[in-house]
């Protein structure tokens, strides 16, 4: 599937113009896109001007022609301390080494957690991946980071400090970090991420200025929640959050408490899981931890599902799971696929797989029969 969706995509791309573009009228990674013309701006007295949605897609059709489909810029100031180098590049070498870049951190980054690799590139051909291949999104990286701070972050605390703040440019991503690190008292992590985030900050500052931020906040934020609660539902079936699954059937107001009452369970799931089952299995702990911040976030791209994917499989390809929890992981997998089916006819059911995802390993860490399998299991080494 994987290898015939990549030949379709190639197959219908335009190559023969100056920004080769797919079968939807889009340039080749379509998103790296945003991420490339932030980098540029970077190199400009004002990049923060790129916040408002009609300068930027004037800036786009000056590079690309007037017809060119509408975008926005999602990331936060902090983005331009990471995005400046690809700036500097035209637009087809950066994109290849935007990919080149992520792949190898993807395969570094969660290898250890794949005793058997041949799993690992299972994950690299899922529906996920795909869409990360495809759309030049940053899923690779973020995995890489996301497993970099979750293995043994009391042993390097200054390393996951450091993964945990880089997170900070794709916030919803690092959403739940701070309840985890509190929950389980590791405070020297904290300071060591609070400092990689200042220092972003810091660095976000002296390249874009102080109002830069709060460009960002008056003009970068309400446009995520437009995406959100655009009344046609065209970004229902590219997010697999709770919210975006109920918007269409129940409305904004309750799909916004369904998704509020969800984040504030999978933030208590986490507290309460790194409070006390802190010495678990590590990989399910990790999958745990991965479905609560996909259920959290109202925005959640789906190829942000990639490392729970990631998680998942692992969990499959070292039996960890019995037959409900395989079916579970399974699902998990495929639900980029299915969120691009049901999404399309504004039907909700895949926005629910990572919460029901959590509810299961939840149950699992915290049964009384599972706890003393877990901890022989963790004793047994």
């Amino acid at each position: 599937m994987f290898v015939l969706t990549l030949l379709a995509y190639v197959w219908t791309v335009q190559w023969f113009q100056p920004f080769p573009r797919d079968a939807t009228s889009l340039v080749i990674g379509r998103d790296f896109l945003n991420f490339w013309m932030y980098g540029r701006a970077a190199f400009t007295p004002d990049p923060s001007r790129f916040y408002d949605v009609a300068i930027y897609n004037d800036a786009l059709s000056a590079f690309l022609g007037p017809d060119y489909p509408g975008q926005n810029v999602p990331n936060p100031p902090n983005a331009l301390v990471v995005l400046a180098p690809f700036g500097l590049l035209p637009y087809l070498p950066a994109l290849a080494c935007w990919l080149a870049l992520g792949l190898l951190a993807f395969h570094y980054g969660c290898r250890l957690a794949f005793p058997d690799r041949r799993a690992l590139l299972i994950v690299a051909i899922s529906p996920a991946a795909m869409m990360c291949l495809l759309s030049g999104q940053s899923s690779f990286l973020t995995t890489a980071l996301l497993f970099g701070a979750l293995a043994s972050p009391a042993q390097r605390p200054a390393l996951t400090g450091l993964l945990i703040g880089l997170l900070t440019v794709k916030p919803q991503l690092g959403l739940l970090f701070p309840v985890m690190l509190v929950a389980s008292g590791q405070w020297r992590v904290i300071g060591y991420a609070t400092l990689t985030a200042l220092v972003l900050f810091a660095g976000s500052v002296g390249i874009g200025g102080l109002h830069a931020w709060s460009d960002y906040i008056a003009k970068g934020l309400p446009t995520m929640t437009e995406v959100l609660r655009d009344p046609r539902g065209i970004a229902v079936p590219f997010h697999a959050s709770v919210f975006m699954n109920f918007r269409g059937l129940l409305g904004d107001r309750l799909a916004e408490a369904i998704q509020t009452i969800a984040a504030l369970s999978a933030a208590a799931g986490v507290f309460a899981v790194f409070r006390y089952r802190r010495d678990a299995d590590p990989a399910v702990l990790r999958a745990f931890f991965l479905a609560c911040t996909i259920s959290a976030s109202p925005y959640m791209g789906i190829y942000d599902v990639l490392p729970l994917t990631c998680a998942a499989v692992a969990l499959i390809a070292t039996g960890a799971l019995d037959n409900a929890g395989r079916r579970l992981a399974q699902l998990v997998f495929w639900l980029p696929a299915l969120q691009l089916l049901f999404g399309n006819i504004q039907v909700p059911g895949p926005g629910l797989i990572a919460p029901a995802f959590a509810i299961y390993l939840g149950w699992q860490l915290f049964a009384p029969a599972r706890t003393v399998q877990l901890d022989a299991r963790i004793a047994a080494g």
